[in-house]
């Protein structure tokens, strides 16, 4: 059988013990510092993989292989404890999971990279990156709350804007080329087998970023704006609530163990709270007013009363109003997270469920993931509600505004609103999340943030300016077309691989016996 061929270029002796162990540790620091939570690095996540392929394709993969799954799974440990992401079996069994799969890629370039040539080992860690974001983002319980490079990037929005393009999940594939490249130049050195994929790579790059800073500088928010504001409960409101029911509404989420005659006598004083801010909103000067996720707190055979009162405030005030509660049912699954959008004349706009409950948090039965859209003279609006949008296929609409109310604490907040940013840049819409408990900002169809309130601390009416018209972009057309190329190439690249790599296991004894007759 034809064995593989040695690289070209200049030999590479061997690094030393020690320094493949600096390899190893640089990586791991790089890494846990690009963990999607809130101490990232941008830098860091590019760093995390050139350093860690090194180390791995320096040293035999039975201790390569349980170093980098130490890394990956700690880094999605990390993360855990930094956004201080509650603790049950299933987050943490999930977690550690995520970390396992993660690293995925680096056993990929291990165990199969060297058969691949050159320019397959340049693409197969990369693509195989790429390929696991987008099968835990799109079918994944935890969607891309944890683990995807494109929101390690905030800081670099004009990187970002090739994503309207190609999805978020190409963020991987641009960072894991680079840590392949990287790897050819370190072992050929300036060989012209590795500097002209370099060169490559580099125009490649150069391409993404001048021409994300064109689309920035091109496009304006404009004047065609309109004011919305968000409301959140008041700190007093969430005072007495928490007196009525001996803990604070984060205590409460579990409709199933909560008494329902509390809810009744805490829902009065939160109402009366929440419509007030509303008109003062309205008299600030919104047209558009939203509350966040699970603002209101009522039992079931109240609903009809308390919308009822939301569309003649919505009527009286001439506005376009987004109220989202939080129903406990009398029986199984025993709570309801929704949104409703009433317009200026009252008229109820729409109906929306959560179609992604917090897998081990909330228990609700999801909606049917249908995401509404009504046009107005603000644009065409419509509504996810806070999980909802770490799952990108959820974002492909066609609207010109985008409304998250989110519910949050403090240590996840600004980290979960700038994921939710994402989805503005990849499907032209402004996007308003308006979040309790963390961090509200509304962003333009470029992501810029237009503005942002503190929720933590700040408990106050916000407002901001939004532009009414979106633009649409090729992702929200075409949708996961790139992903789901580079998936199918990735596996078909696999198997070929992993067949090549047995044919070779098995004609080595025959060789070997063959040499000694």
């Amino acid at each position: 059988p034809r064995s593989v061929p040695p690289p070209t270029g200049p030999s590479r002796s061997a690094p030393s013990l020690r320094r493949l162990w600096l390899y190893f540790g640089g990586a791991a620091a790089a890494s846990l510092l690009s963990v999607g939570g809130r101490f990232d690095l941008p830098l860091a996540a590019w760093a995390a993989p050139l350093l860690l392929l090194r180390f791995q394709r320096d040293t035999r993969p039975r201790v390569a292989l349980p170093a980098v799954f130490a890394v990956t799974v700690a880094s999605a440990l990390l993360w855990m404890v930094q956004l201080a992401v509650p603790v049950t079996p299933l987050t943490l069994l999930g977690i550690a999971a995520f970390g396992v799969v993660y690293g995925l890629p680096y056993a990929a370039d291990r165990l199969l990279g060297a058969r691949a040539g050159t320019p397959g080992r340049l693409l197969l860690f990369p693509a195989t990156a790429m390929s696991v974001e987008f099968l835990l983002g799109t079918f994944g319980p935890f969607g891309t709350a944890y683990g995807m490079r494109a929101a390690s990037q905030h800081p670099f929005t004009a990187l970002l804007q090739f994503t309207a393009l190609t999805g978020p999940y190409a963020v991987a594939f641009l960072i894991g080329a680079g840590a392949t490249v990287g790897n050819l130049v370190w072992e050929r050195g300036l060989h012209r087998s590795a500097l002209r994929p370099a060169a490559v790579y580099a125009g490649i790059l150069a391409l993404v970023v001048v021409g994300g800073q064109v689309r920035l500088m091109s496009t304006t928010t404009g004047d065609d704006t309109v004011r919305t504001a968000g409301v959140n409960p008041s700190r007093a409101a969430v005072d007495a609530e928490t007196a009525v029911h001996g803990t604070s509404r984060l205590g409460v989420t579990d409709p199933g163990a909560t008494d329902r005659s509390a809810v009744r006598r805490a829902a009065g004083p939160l109402l009366d709270d929440l419509f007030r801010q509303t008109e003062q909103a309205a008299d600030g000067g919104a047209r558009i007013v939203v509350w966040s996720e699970n603002a209101a707190r009522i039992l079931d055979e109240d609903h009809a009363a308390y919308l009822r009162r939301a569309s003649a405030v919505a009527d009286d005030n001439d506005i376009y109003l987004l109220v989202a509660d939080l129903t406990y049912l009398p029986e199984a699954p025993h709570g309801r997270d929704e949104t409703h959008l009433f317009g200026p004349d009252g008229d109820r706009l729409w109906d929306y469920e959560k179609a992604k409950p917090i897998p081990g948090l909330e228990t609700y039965t999801p909606g049917d993931g249908r995401v509404p859209v009504v046009d107005t003279p603000y644009g065409r609006l419509a509504n996810v509600i806070c999980y909802d949008a770490d799952f990108p296929a959820a974002g492909h609409v066609d609207a010109d505004i985008l409304f998250v109310p989110g519910g949050d604490w403090p240590e996840m907040g600004r980290t979960h609103t700038a994921m939710a940013g994402l989805r503005a840049i990849e499907n032209g819409y402004a996007l308003v999340r308006q979040d309790f408990n963390g961090q509200s900002s509304a962003y333009d169809a470029r992501g810029r943030e237009l503005s942002t309130q503190d929720t933590t601390t700040d408990s106050g009416i916000w407002y901001a300016e939004v532009p009414v018209r979106g633009s649409s972009t090729p992702y929200s057309a075409i949708g996961d077309a790139v992903s789901w190329g580079v998936l199918a190439g990735t596996a078909a690249g696999t198997v070929l691989l992993a067949a090549r790599s047995r044919r070779g296991r098995a004609a080595a004894p025959t060789a070997g016996r063959g040499g000694t007759g």
